[in-house]
């Protein structure tokens, strides 16, 4: 998901943060050359421009609650199901793989049908996905209809800042803290509510999940115009760049560092959202106060989403903050293992802390390029690469957790992941870009 073409510039580049998504990139003889507002927003009405913000509003906010809700009752949906711990470690490593997967098809389908039609069809797939999995009986289907509400997530993420760049090219910082913020909030309500609203609803896991898919369906209708606005529907320029020249991206140190620092921090963020509530739960906290301190920890992204990358490309290296997030995980860790319930708070702000990694992650794909074009094809790189890499973390915290009856193990995995998170983090946090590499 490529969301670092929203993210800060290196002071070097001479580009505008819409030129990735909307314009060919200029020669290198030509730095001072600026594009022209892209014909999607110029010709777009405004009142159909006020419905684009409402819809990528509403669309970040169902990017996560399919994920977190589930992580709130996991332990319901294990016995209602009857599945086994290392079962419920495939279910979390979900997310992860779907994102690896159906991301990549975004690009293809925008070209195609236009990034707006893609998205509406990605909050289809989530409405049905949320609707259906409290219905089915079995595991098999459970995870079938997760993989349906996760395929939306994934092509929606992906195209979100393609969108901003789109319709809004004069306020992408603005448009973009705005759902970055509403993405956040989501993650961090759907923790929060998911058990109390389950009790409320007469304590059904099923409907406590299910409920999900109404606030998915109403993010389907803000896109419905734009959806046959022709204007809003071009793909080519926003994710061809063939005039371009090829860059042996995988021949970059700085790449490979990036993707490892991308998939291990993407490691422990699943593992969080899957896991963290179960832990508590496990130390003698009730439900609903699990769920809050995944809340907490999940909104630590609200304020810290605008402050990291200011920061960050602020900095020529940016290795000293991969450091600190990485301290703040380590003592979180820490924490978990020695007094989950008695530290409680402090290790959920300390672990949401720590997880707000991803924003430094994009940040630094924005600024480890020269050009427009090597930012996409180093998002695209770092992203997939990453995704797939987080893969095996939250498979391996079940599987730990089933053979060995406690949290110690899994607990100790994930502070041995930081080690290496922070090791790769700081390589690619380097002043250098990937031209110089390839």
């Amino acid at each position: 998901m490529p969301d670092d073409e929203t993210q800060p510039q290196n002071r070097t580049r001479t580009l505008t943060p819409a030129d990735a998504a909307d314009t060919p990139i200029a020669p290198p003889a030509a730095p001072t050359a600026q594009p022209s507002r892209p014909a999607a927003a110029a010709a777009a009405s405004p009142w159909l421009l006020r419905l684009v913000a409402v819809g990528l509003v509403l669309t970040a906010l169902n990017l996560r609650p399919a994920i977190t809700s589930l992580g709130a009752l996991l332990e319901e949906v294990r016995d209602g199901l009857h599945m086994s711990g290392s079962v419920a470690g495939v279910l979390t490593s979900v997310p992860p793989l779907c994102f690896a997967v159906f991301g990549i098809m975004a690009p293809r389908l925008a070209r195609r049908f236009g990034p707006a039609a893609v998205v509406c069809v990605g909050m289809i797939a989530i409405t049905a996905g949320l609707a259906i999995r409290p219905l089915v009986g079995g595991t098999a289907g459970f995870v079938a209809a997760s993989a349906l509400a996760l395929m939306g997530i994934a092509v929606s993420n992906v195209l979100m800042p393609v969108i901003v760049k789109r319709w809004f090219p004069d306020r992408v910082g603005t448009m973009t803290g705005l759902y970055s913020m509403a993405l956040a909030l989501g993650t961090s309500l759907a923790a929060a509510i998911t058990v109390p609203v389950t009790d409320a609803l007469g304590g059904s896991w099923r409907m406590g999940l299910g409920i999900w898919a109404v606030l998915a369906a109403v993010a389907i209708l803000p896109w419905i115009p734009s959806v046959r606005d022709r204007n809003g529907a071009p793909g080519q320029a926003v994710v061809q760049h063939r005039d371009t020249p090829e860059l042996r991206i995988t021949r970059s140190r700085t790449a490979w560092a990036l993707a490892c620092f991308f998939g291990l921090q993407a490691t422990a963020a699943y593992i969080t959202m899957g896991w963290m509530p179960q832990i508590f739960r496990d130390a003698g906290v009730s439900a609903g106060t699990a769920g809050v301190l995944l809340a907490v920890t999940m909104a630590m992204g609200v304020p810290l989403a605008f402050v990291i990358p200011g920061v960050a490309s602020r900095m020529r290296n940016q290795g000293a903050i991969v450091l600190l997030l990485g301290s703040c995980g380590l003592v979180g860790y820490a924490g978990l293992y020695l007094a989950p319930a008695g530290g409680a708070w402090a290790w959920a702000l300390l672990l949401g802390i720590s997880n707000c990694s991803f924003p430094l992650a994009l940040t630094m794909i924005g600024m480890r390029s020269r050009s427009g074009a090597g930012v996409v094809r180093l998002s695209a790189f770092a992203q997939s690469t990453g995704y797939l890499l987080s893969i095996p973390g939250p498979l391996l915290v079940g599987v730990l957790y089933q053979l060995s009856g406690g949290w110690g193990l899994p607990i100790a995995l994930m502070a041995g992941l930081m080690v290496p998170q922070m090791v790769a983090g700081f390589l690619a946090g380097r002043d250098r870009t990937i031209e110089d590499e390839c």
